[in-house]
């Protein structure tokens, strides 16, 4: 039997992505504070009026909103998907947030009787668009099995992790990775630029080497031609490192270039740039070296 799906948070990312599902022929009741773009519900998808009537009418709902304290409030404050949730009923949240967190909305909708799976993801609009993010999934095998045609909607790569959290966890450590990388372009390029080579050409020629990486192909033309506009913007950015050192600290974890990495973008932040894609990261770096490659 057909499941009716709902979707809360439409915006760079979750727009595109409840697109994907309406296209697939499903019935998605669409919600998000900002208001439901009417491409969608030209396309098929149906307005909501709050989180709760979502939830009463959908049998799983999805959620890809920007923060821990918004996914939060959307699942049990005011008019949240508490209020209209029912035994049987399925969440799964998309959004980047605290992995300890998860663990704990995800008890409190298996006391409401239902199920819950962390599943954040990366990609960012590019990949919410082409319909390839990776999907990192904490939760139940069976619950996982029955969402995963869902998910294959929407990304590429799909992986139950483990248990709730988990996905949270991988998420994190996705951050930091990206983070670490995009540093690590962002001070070859202005080097090079500021040793007198061409950004552009030293970019083309490292893509044939062993530093080729995604983000020197993408964040690396970005930072190039100076395409800044999101994407994924440093204050999300910003959030993930943070959840990243805040777990580091109870874990007993070091994680010193995560933290230099997350003190350069508090750093662009500062100075007007927290609305920019992340690869505006080597903004940072040219203003500590008095050096633009651009």
């Amino acid at each position: 039997m057909a499941k009716t799906l709902g979707f809360i948070g439409l915006g760079i990312m979750g727009k595109p992505m409840a697109g994907h599902l309406i296209a697939a022929g499903h019935t998605v009741h669409l919600y998000t504070i900002e208001g439901v773009p009417e491409d969608l519900v030209a396309a098929g998808g149906k307005k909501a009026g709050s989180a709760a009537e979502v939830a009463q009418a959908a049998d799983i709902i999805f959620t890809m909103v920007p923060d821990t304290p918004h996914v939060e409030a959307v699942l049990f404050g005011d008019k949240g998907v508490a209020e209209g949730f029912s035994a049987g009923k399925i969440v799964v949240d998309m959004s980047s947030i605290s992995p300890i967190e998860t663990k704990k909305f995800a008890k409190k909708i298996e006391e409401l009787g239902g199920k819950y799976i962390d599943a954040p993801v990366s990609g960012g609009e590019v990949g919410a668009k082409a319909a390839s993010l990776t999907i990192m999934c904490g939760g139940d095998q069976a619950i996982f099995d029955e969402v995963k045609p869902l998910f294959e909607k929407m990304g590429k790569n799909i992986t139950l992790v483990g248990g709730n959290g988990d996905g949270q966890t991988t998420k994190v450590a996705n951050q930091i990775i990206v983070a670490l990388n995009i540093q690590a372009v962002a001070e070859a390029l202005v080097f090079a630029s500021k040793a007198g080579a061409n950004p552009a050409k030293v970019r083309e020629a490292l893509m044939g080497g062993f530093a080729n990486s995604r983000i020197l192909e993408v964040h690396g033309e970005r930072m190039v031609k100076r395409t800044f506009n999101p994407g994924f913007r440093i204050e999300l950015h910003q959030k993930d490192l943070s959840l990243a050192l805040n777990g580091a600290r109870s874990l007993g974890v070091a994680l010193p270039n995560t933290a230099n990495a997350a003190q350069l973008m508090n750093g662009l932040a500062a100075n007007g740039g927290a609305a920019l894609d992340h690869s505006a990261l080597i903004k940072a770096i040219e203003l500590l070296s008095g050096h633009e490659i651009g």
